[in-house]
């Protein structure tokens, strides 16, 4: 029975089936770990041993060494954590990504598990129908669990048999008769097997079928895990290719990291799959070797597989662990930074795109909006320079609340886009909605203040160009408004960085309330020496209008407290 292309498209349907169901159990455990997934990150910036546990864990969660990866890259280019401190994540991903080929060779080939998927679906389904949005979660995972495997069975029986198609076995067969090369051709069609699923886990899948449907040999089998490796790294760098200098390099390293394992596994590579071999004799399935071509050993073969790419990924780690400063050098002088490269200001998180989850999504975009409100501060500074530096600075200072102003409107538009990208792209919880809503109204927030801090920079201008003279009490009085609104403005930054705590909204509002009084206060002076002719009324307009904009932009500060109050409320309330 020859294999026709009806046949091929059920294999690629089958393929599509198994990555939707890992794709929704992927997104289903990363909404179950929600807000403690974000407390795994948080350890990265700790060691290297550490770092190793997170991106373990991490991958574990996600089921994606890739999705770790891109995200490492992205937190490096925020400046989130260092290049070598996402040294450690990257090598705990490539352990992590080993727990699916487990879980795919133990449930996929050892146990007739597509019964049990079955039933694990039809219980689960009346689940996704309840208020709780926990069991939501965990039934939404379960059944892309169920889905999972039903794809997996799906493939195997889409897999041509051999007995059918001898044509097509004898043409594989011919590629395996080189020796060292034909390993190193496995290598590279494992690199793009993985390239064109877009999926380690995916890959690894497919050759896990076709190790044990016979089509290709263990140690062939051993080679495109390798290649497989190797292809993982490809969509860090790709995500890299937008990103700062130590977002390169946390890219480069990965890719430096798997191809130097690959190197060394190569060397080694007959003595270590004997010694496979004889651990899955002497453990698992006594007589019966892996590197034969019987049947019977088929089944035995994918868990030697399983094996072969943890030891393999483990090790690894294990000889590299003392040589990452070198390979850290090594990068450094691939990846140097180039002048300038630093200057200029940019979105830093989401350049890298969506995370694979949306928790993980709003983090970047929260990253984002604190370096929205860090800016807002250097306009409020640039705005006190304008005003009491010396004079042949504060043309310099001009320029700077200019160029910021504009940077504010482009930071507001693009970070908005994000959020609607999320909306759109992702299945998002309560929590996350509210969230996504409290992030538009402080964006707003801050973009005005960027414009407010612009417009009182043009008005002193003007004062400036026509050469009068403010006298040095307002001076003063502008000072002390302007402290207190920077009080504020510290407080709103610290509360945004400060992502797990709740608000202070009571030392918000007096800070808030403290403006206002000063306000008021400042312009009863102001009217005083208005009646008694202290200074012109050009004066007096210029100074009531800068008291006036500093209030609204106290006003502004309070709403980004409230906002950043009702998201965190949230957040505490969903754990």
């Amino acid at each position: 029975m020859s294999y026709t292309f009806f046949d091929f498209l059920q294999l690629i349907g089958s393929l599509g089936v198994f990555i939707f169901g890992m794709k929704v159990f992927s997104d289903g455990l990363q909404k179950v770990a929600g807000n403690r997934l974000r407390a795994i990150l948080k350890g990265m910036t700790r060691n290297r041993v550490m770092g190793i546990a997170t991106g373990f864990g991490t991958t574990a969660i996600t089921q994606s060494s890739t999705t770790t990866t891109v995200m490492v890259v992205g937190f490096v280019n925020a400046g989130l954590i260092t290049f070598v401190e996402s040294t450690g994540v990257i090598m705990g991903a490539n352990i992590g990504t080993t727990v699916t080929a487990w879980m795919v060779s133990v449930f996929g080939f050892k146990f007739q598990i597509t019964p049990i998927a079955i039933s694990m679906i039809g219980l689960f389904f009346p689940f996704l129908f309840v208020k709780n949005e926990k069991l939501r979660n965990m039934a939404e995972a379960m059944i892309g669990f169920g889905i999972l495997f039903i794809g997996l069975d799906f493939i195997k029986g889409a897999v041509p048999g051999i007995d059918e198609n001898p044509e097509m076995f004898a043409f594989l067969q011919s590629f395996t008769d080189f020796g060292f090369a034909s390993t190193l051709l496995f290598v590279a069609v494992g690199t793009i097997l993985t390239l064109l699923t877009q999926s380690s886990s995916a890959a690894t899948a497919i050759t896990l079928v076709m190790l044990a449907q016979g089509w290709i040999s263990f140690p062939i089998a051993a080679a495109m895990i390798l290649g497989e490796n190797v292809g993982t790294t490809v969509t860090a760098n790709i995500a890299a290719l937008v990103g700062n200098v130590q977002a390169k390099r946390a890219a480069r390293f990965h890719f430096f990291f798997n191809v130097i394992g690959v190197c060394w596994m190569l060397l080694v590579m007959t003595p270590f799959l004997l010694g496979i071999d004889w651990v899955m004799q002497n453990f698992s399935a006594p007589g019966i070797s892996v590197l034969t071509d019987d049947p019977a050993a088929r089944t035995n073969a994918t868990l030697a597989l399983a094996l072969f790419h943890t030891s393999f990924n483990i090790l690894n780690v294990l000889l590299l662990f003392g040589l990452v400063p070198l390979l850290v050098r090594l990068v450094v002088y691939i990846q140097p930074e180039k002048a300038g490269e630093r200057e200029g200001f940019q979105l830093r998180y989401i350049h890298t795109g969506l995370m694979s989850s949306a928790e993980l999504s709003l983090e970047q975009a929260q990253r984002e909006i604190q370096q929205f409100a860090a800016l807002i501060i250097k306009m409020h500074l640039s705005f006190t320079g304008l005003l009491f530096k010396d004079r042949e600075k504060q043309k310099g200072f001009l320029e700077k609340i200019e160029k910021r102003e504009q940077i504010t409107d482009q930071l507001e538009l693009e970070i908005a886009e994000y959020l609607v990208h999320i909306q759109e792209n992702a299945s998002l919880s309560l929590a996350s909605i509210n969230q996504i809503r409290h992030m538009q109204n402080m964006l707003h927030d801050l973009e005005r203040m960027g414009d407010i801090y612009y417009e009182m920079s043009r008005t002193y201008e003007r004062i400036l160009e026509d050469g009068l003279d403010v006298p040095e009490d307002v001076m003063d009085e502008l000072h002390e408004m302007l402290r207190a609104v920077h009080e504020a403005l510290v407080f709103m930054t610290q509360n945004l960085r400060d992502v797990t705590a709740r608000v202070d909204m009571q030392k918000a509002v007096e800070l808030e309330q403290g403006i206002n009084n000063l306000r008021d206060c400042l312009r009863n002076r102001h009217y005083g020496r208005l009646e008694q002719g202290v200074y012109s009324p050009r004066i007096g307009v210029m100074y009531l209008d800068l008291l006036n904009r500093l209030e609204k932009v106290g006003d502004h500060i309070i709403n980004v407290n409230e906002s950043l109050a009702g998201g965190k409320m949230q957040t505490v309330s969903s754990l």
